[in-house]
């Protein structure tokens, strides 16, 4: 762990490649406000401003969006629901004793934490609280619409970074569904990190299609599918037989106790599975099993196992071992997935974005206009290479 401090006060780098010219501020509402990711995007937004640290991970700070017109991480702002009552501050002091952010940061950016901190506002719903849906449906709402008032925002995305929920197993909202009715009610665009149902939910899909929003998800990709993502294909172009392709995945911190329960460790595993039987010829045998290990903290490991023929039937394996933060991994891609949908909402672009599958496990579905949509690719180059025709079909629009 790094432990080199930061001064409290650093002027703000002059305007980034990907970023349009100062102007009306975007908000930016995170369902898990207080959890690791959000505290360490919104620690890390601020750090990359003030210039204490190059934006890496961030792909939308990279020279193919320079052109895209996306708000400047600048005038990004902070807020977001919660259950927990952590202040940020203090949340961000013990994911830099545990090695997430670094030595002295929090210190450094507690000014920017405490400002977002002060945005925050209670989720739901709780044990035992008596409001039906529509009750809490329409508090979130005014939270967000309070919060674009309050700061004079020209818009508000919502992204969900909370703890997994399990599917719903009847008709009723789940939590991440409620959060996603009220970004809708409320006029915001809105991203679903987790493998949560969110606005996925079937009681949501007309008023979806009529909000004309700009939507995307589910579940962010940052390790163990990321790099599936990337394998599946090539085995497939390469036209060698994958027979077996197994995972195993241990981590501790807030995820690893959510996926403790074997209903939300389904949700994450379905995602993990699609992008195989999503590139691979045929499904090969094996699956993926989840660990928690409190001991781990905010740290995952995530261990493949893949057996594959090659010509004349030659058995061979791969095995593959990621050890990161998913913290760290995580928090650029949520910045990213706020410029973007940011944007899109202001040239009037609408509905699913299934262009950018790039960010996600569970991407949504291509839309084109004459109603045949093509396939979305699982695999990352192919996803890639429509992030990058979308980010300029963004700067077309400006």
């Amino acid at each position: 762990m790094s432990t080199e401090s930061f001064p409290t006060h650093t002027p703000a780098p002059a305007h980034h490649p990907g970023q349009a010219p100062a102007g009306p501020r975007t908000g930016v509402w995170l369902i898990g406000a207080r959890g690791s990711v959000a505290t360490t995007a919104v620690a890390g937004c601020a750090a990359t401003v003030a210039g204490l640290h190059p934006p890496t991970g961030l792909v939308t700070e990279t020279r193919p969006f320079a052109g895209a017109g996306l708000v400047p991480l600048s005038s990004l702002v902070f807020g977001g629901h919660d259950t927990a009552d952590c202040p940020l501050p203090k949340r961000a002091e013990a994911l830099a004793e545990g090695g997430v952010l670094p030595h002295g940061l929090p210190t450094a950016v507690r000014a920017e934490l405490e400002a977002a901190d002060r945005a925050i506002r209670p989720g739901g719903p709780q044990s035992g609280d008596p409001r039906s849906t529509e009750e809490l449906v329409d508090a979130f709402a005014a939270d967000l619409t309070a919060f674009r008032e309050e700061h004079g925002l020209a818009r508000v995305v919502v992204i969900n970074v909370a703890s997994t929920e399990p599917a719903p197993a009847d008709g009723t909202l789940p939590a991440s569904s409620l959060y996603a009715a009220a970004a809708l009610r409320a006029g915001c665009p809105y991203a679903n990190f987790t493998p949560s149902t969110g606005i996925h939910h079937p009681a949501l899909a007309e008023q979806a299609r009529a909000s004309g929003l700009p939507y995307a998800g589910r579940d962010g990709k940052t390790g163990q599918t990321l790099l599936r993502s990337v394998l599946g294909p090539m085995f497939r172009d390469r036209a060698l037989a994958v027979r077996a392709w197994s995972g195993s995945n241990l981590l501790g911190g807030g995820d690893g106790a959510a996926l403790a329960d074997p209903a939300a460790a389904a949700a994450k595993n379905a995602g993990k599975e699609r992008v195989l039987a999503d590139t691979l010829p045929t499904v090969p045998e094996g699956e993926v099993h989840i660990d928690d290990v409190p001991a781990l903290g905010d740290w995952k490991t995530a261990w493949d196992h893949i057996a594959f023929d090659g010509f004349l039937g030659t058995r061979m394996v791969l095995q593959t071992i990621w050890q990161g933060c998913d913290s760290a991994l995580a928090a650029p891609l949520v910045l990213d997935l706020a410029r973007l949908l940011a944007r899109a909402h202001e040239a009037g672009i609408g509905g699913p974005l299934g262009e950018l599958a790039f960010y996600f496990k569970d991407p949504d579905a291509l839309q084109a206009p004459d109603g045949v949509s093509p396939a979305t690719p699982a695999g990352l180059a192919e996803q890639y290479q429509l992030l990058l025709g979308f980010a300029r079909r963004l700067g077309a629009a400006a």
